[in-house]
């Protein structure tokens, strides 16, 4: 029995055109797709690739799987250990570095993503062997107790100094809030935070 309406068409002819057509589509848009992932960004890795980062002022050229932290980058290739892995998920901010002014948890930043800007760690830091203010205030005021901590405050308190020299205790305890003591030294790091900043503004 025929299904044709009354100008010639047939629902399975509509149904074998609408199927190639739809097929058709496809080809072409996985065409296009092979095409922009050919012009695309150029794939790195799985292997060693050179790179080059700006630590503590210095150029440091690397070869590293793309899929290299910052932090493992600077501790294990550079041996600059001052940061320290504690939880490795960026909760802690014992990691805490500087990369173009502001604060980055290095545990989680790729170092392949930092290319061409400025980091600095908590090596960088002191003058010789004169302290900076941040580091010397820790000190005085006795900021510190097992000490894995310490590095990452000590920069976010640099950051936050150099952010805003004239902190409110508000701005001081909302720009360390991402830095974890499990030892409970928070009186005391503020207490360093506030010294330094005196001595900084003096």
């Amino acid at each position: 029995m025929s299904s044709k309406d009354d100008q010639g068409f047939s629902r399975r002819n509509f149904l074998k055109t609408a199927g190639l057509s739809g097929l058709a589509g496809a080809v072409t848009a996985a065409g296009v797709a092979d095409a922009d992932a050919q012009t695309g960004p150029r794939v790195l890795g799985p292997g060693d690739v050179p790179i080059t980062l700006m630590v503590n002022g210095k150029r440091l050229d690397l070869k590293i799987e793309p899929r290299v932290t910052l932090l493992d980058a600077i501790r294990n290739r550079v041996d600059l250990t001052g940061n320290k892995r504690v939880c490795d998920r960026g909760a802690c901010g014992a990691c805490t570095m500087i990369v173009d002014g502001r604060t980055v948890y290095s545990c989680s930043t790729l170092a392949i993503e930092v290319q061409g800007k400025q980091i600095r760690t908590v090596d960088g830091l002191a003058n010789g062997a004169t302290l900076h203010p941040v580091q010397q205030a820790f000190c005085d005021v006795d900021a510190l107790m097992c000490g894995f901590c310490t590095p990452g405050f000590v920069v976010a308190t640099v950051a936050l100094l150099e952010k805003h020299p004239n902190a409110t205790p508000e701005q001081m305890r909302k720009g360390l809030d991402g830095n974890i003591c499990r030892c409970g030294t928070f009186v005391r790091i503020m207490e360093a935070a506030v010294k330094a900043k005196g001595v900084l503004r003096g």
